[in-house]
C-alpha cells in the first residue's frame, strides 16, 4: 500500500466513524461559578461555598438561571405543578419515552457548590454539546432540574421527585416552616399545589433516569478512580425526639432532684453512636439537630428536641436498630426522670441501580479510558424516587477529601469534565 493510498484509507475511516462530542469542561466550569452567585455570602468568593435552601430568594435566582441556561442550550424550560424544572430534546421518535436526566440545585445552609449544581448544570451541557455537533437521538431528550431535594426547609427531602413518584406524605403541603406553608413555598417558586397532582410520572414514562453526581464521600478521591458506578441508594430514616424534664433554677435545684432534658439527650445522643456501631455493616446514625429550652445558663434545662437519622441500603436493618434506640430512650427516661417521644418524620426507602444502566455506564467509562469503581451512595438523592418508576443509574466523580454539605466541598474541574462526558456517553446509548 502506497503512502497516498494509506493516508486515503485512514481519511475514509474518519468520515465513516466521526469522533464522539466531548463536552466543554470551560463551559461547564463557568456555569458553575455563575451559579454559585445565587447565595453565596456577602463579600464571600466561590470557596465560601452557598446557602441556596430551597424556596428561598437565591433559590428563586438560581433557578432562574438555569433556565435561561436551558433556553440558551435550545431547550423550552416548563415548571411543573411540584414546582420541578424541565425541558426536552425531541428525538427522531418523539413518540417513544425519553432519557430523563438531571439534579437539583438547592442546598443546605452553608453548603457546597457541587452537590446537584454539577449533576443539573452538565445535564443542560450534554444538550448543548450534542445541538453543536448536530447529533440527532432516537429517543427524545429530558434535563431536569428537582424542587427542594436537601429537605432542609420543611424536613423532608427529595420532595419534587417524590411528587413526581406519587410518594408525598399526607398533609405535607399544609406544613408550615418559618412562618410560610409549604404549598406556599411551592408557589413562589412557580408551581401549583392546587394541581399537585398533575406533576405526577407513571411507571415507563421514561426509558431511563441517569443523575451525575459528587460522591460526596472520599473512597473514589483516596483510590484515585475518577469514575464512581452507584450500586444503590440507601433507605433514610429519620425521627423527631422530643425530650420533657423540668426547667427549674440551676443554683437552688439539687442535683438528684433534677429533671434534666438536656442530660438525657446528652445520654440518648451517646446511645444511637453505640447502637449504630455495634453492629457489622455499613449503616450510619446522626444526631444532627438539637434545640434545648430555655437554653439559658442559670436553668436546668426542662424541653429538648433532637432529630436522629439511620442510613443503610437496608431498610430493615435501620428499622432493627430504631427499635433499639426507642427501648434504650425509655431506659435513659426512667434514669432521669423525663419523658421522651420518639416520632417518625421521615422514610425514603433504599433503591437499588438497574444492572443495564450501571454496565452502560462501565462502558462509557471504558470507552473513554476511564476506571470505575461500584459504590453504594450513603447519601439520599432523586434518582432513588425515579428508581420506583424505571430503570436508574447514578455516575459519581471524586469528592476532594470526601468533604460535603460545607463551603470547602470541591471536586477537580478535570474530574467534572470526565463525568460529564460519561453522562453524554451513557445518554447516547440509551437515546439510540
Amino acid at each position: 500500500m502506497n503512502r497516498r493510498h494509506f493516508l486515503g484509507t485512514l481519511a475514509l475511516s474518519a468520515l465513516a466513524e466521526p469522533a464522539a462530542p466531548r463536552v466543554n469542561g470551560t463551559r461547564l466550569r463557568e456555569h458553575l461559578e455563575a451559579l454559585s452567585v445565587f447565595g453565596r455570602p456577602p463579600g464571600g468568593s466561590f470557596a465560601d461555598g452557598v446557602s441556596r435552601v430551597a424556596y428561598s430568594d437565591a433559590d428563586v435566582a438560581g433557578r432562574r438561571y438555569v433556565m435561561g441556561l436551558m433556553e440558551t442550550a435550545g431547550l423550552q424550560p416548563r415548571i411543573d405543578a411540584a414546582g420541578n424544572i424541565s425541558a426536552r430534546r425531541s428525538g427522531s421518535d418523539s413518540t417513544l419515552p425519553p432519557v430523563l436526566f438531571g439534579s437539583h440545585i438547592d442546598s443546605v445552609p452553608s453548603g457546597g457548590n457541587f452537590d446537584g449544581d454539577l449533576g443539573s448544570l452538565a445535564a443542560i451541557e450534554v444538550v448543548q454539546t450534542l445541538n453543536e455537533a448536530g447529533l440527532a437521538t432516537g429517543r427524545p431528550l429530558e434535563v431536569v432540574v428537582w424542587c427542594n431535594e436537601e429537605g432542609f426547609a420543611y424536613n423532608n427531602g427529595i420532595y419534587g421527585s417524590r411528587a413526581a413518584a406519587g410518594h408525598l406524605d399526607p398533609g405535607e403541603l399544609e406544613l408550615v416552616w418559618n412562618g410560610v406553608k409549604k404549598a406556599d413555598a411551592i408557589r413562589k417558586v412557580g408551581g401549583d399545589p392546587d394541581r399537585i397532582e398533575e406533576a405526577r410520572r407513571k411507571p415507563g414514562s421514561f426509558h431511563c433516569y441517569l443523575e451525575l453526581h459528587i460522591e460526596q464521600g472520599g473512597t473514589l478521591d483516596q483510590a484515585g478512580i475518577p469514575i464512581g458506578v452507584v450500586e444503590g441508594i440507601v433507605a433514610i430514616d429519620r425521627y423527631d425526639v422530643e425530650i420533657r424534664g423540668f426547667a427549674n433554677h440551676a443554683g437552688t435545684t439539687p442535683m438528684p432532684q433534677r429533671r434534666d432534658a438536656l442530660l438525657a439527650a446528652s445520654y440518648l445522643t451517646v446511645a444511637v453512636n453505640e447502637i449504630v456501631r455495634r453492629e457489622p455493616g455499613r449503616q450510619v446514625g446522626t444526631v444532627g439537630q438539637l434545640s434545648v429550652s430555655p437554653n439559658a445558663p442559670n436553668v436546668v434545662p426542662g424541653l429538648v428536641r433532637l432529630t436522629v437519622e439511620l442510613r443503610d441500603l437496608s431498610s430493615a436493618k435501620i428499622a432493627k436498630l430504631a427499635e433499639q434506640i426507642r427501648a434504650r430512650a425509655g431506659q435513659i427516661a426512667s434514669e432521669t426522670q423525663t419523658e421522651i417521644e420518639m416520632r417518625p418524620a421521615a422514610h425514603h426507602s433504599e433503591a437499588l441501580a438497574t444492572p443495564a444502566v450501571q454496565e452502560s455506564i462501565e462502558a462509557a467509562a471504558a470507552r473513554l479510558g476511564l476506571q470505575t469503581r461500584r459504590l453504594p451512595s450513603g447519601a439520599g438523592h432523586d434518582a432513588q424516587m425515579m428508581a420506583t418508576l424505571g430503570p436508574m443509574g447514578m455516575i459519581f466523580i471524586p469528592s476532594v477529601d470526601g468533604i460535603s454539605h460545607a463551603p470547602k466541598e470541591f471536586s477537580r474541574w478535570e474530574d467534572c469534565a470526565r463525568g460529564a462526558d460519561v453522562l453524554l456517553e451513557t445518554v447516547l446509548a440509551w437515546a439510540g
